[in-house]
């Protein structure tokens, strides 16, 4: 079974949709047999990188946040205080305060190269982490050579991949399947290409959704059944 998540790195609701996620994973009883991808969207494309000698000041995401829901400062602070209380519920450490802005194209072309090696969940985690926890600037390409270098990639792959924008194209081709699928918000769960799930769901809603994916993806399992089975079909009835 395949579970594909659309995700940014600088979204706070997606790193705490992952916690729930691996929760709801970890109860499931066939998790050795699912498949996670993670796929790009890009909250603001339009989106500036601060380099990595850049620091955030105290409000700076109160500040953008205020401006792009139009609150007053104090509305986004209150916001920020209930998604950190959020992610302490999930074992998270969030510090608003640290994170700096990014564009994050460079940053998905990064998750890309990871699932051709495999380490697409070690790598989103570890970005996610630097942005959330660490104030790390995630759009900075030495930042990310670094993170994802720590994260099990080549340092020196990761820098030409995102030196020719190699993955650059298949960053664009998930964003455009996201909306071709509909998909406004992220995270956003799609598992077997039969269900949708939206947003930072409860484990326990997540975990129902496999659960119904799963027990529609399998077949009947026919037992106790031979040739001559006492049964009707289309050329008559066994005798």
């Amino acid at each position: 079974m395949k579970v594909e998540i659309w995700s940014d790195v600088v979204c706070p609701w997606c790193y705490i949709g992952k916690r729930r996620f691996e929760a709801a994973l970890e109860r499931f009883g066939h998790r050795d047999e699912v498949e996670v991808e993670w796929k790009a969207f890009e909250l603001d494309p339009t989106a500036t990188s601060a380099s990595a000698a850049e620091t955030a000041r105290p409000d700076d995401y109160a500040t953008r946040l205020a401006a792009k829901y139009g609150t007053s400062l104090e509305q986004a602070r209150g916001m920020l205080a209930s998604m950190t209380a959020a992610a302490a519920e999930e074992g998270l450490d969030f510090h608003f305060e640290r994170a700096v802005r990014a564009n994050t194209a460079d940053a998905h072309q990064v998750v890309l190269l990871a699932g051709e090696h495999g380490l697409q969940d070690a790598v989103e985690e570890r970005l996610m982490r630097a942005c959330f926890t660490e104030g790390e600037a995630v759009g900075d390409r030495e930042v990310l050579v670094r993170l994802a270098a720590e994260a099990g990639l080549d340092a020196e792959e990761v820098r030409a991949v995102l030196a020719e924008g190699r993955l650059l194209e298949a960053v664009r081709a998930e964003e455009a399947e996201a909306a071709a699928l509909g998909i406004r918000g992220v995270p956003f769960f799609v598992v077997d290409r039969r269900y949708g799930v939206s947003g930072a769901q409860p484990p326990e809603h997540l975990l129902a959704v496999l659960q119904r994916a799963w027990e529609d993806s399998r077949p009947l399992t026919l037992v106790g059944t031979g040739d001559d089975a006492a049964a009707c079909g289309p050329d008559g009835c066994a005798l």
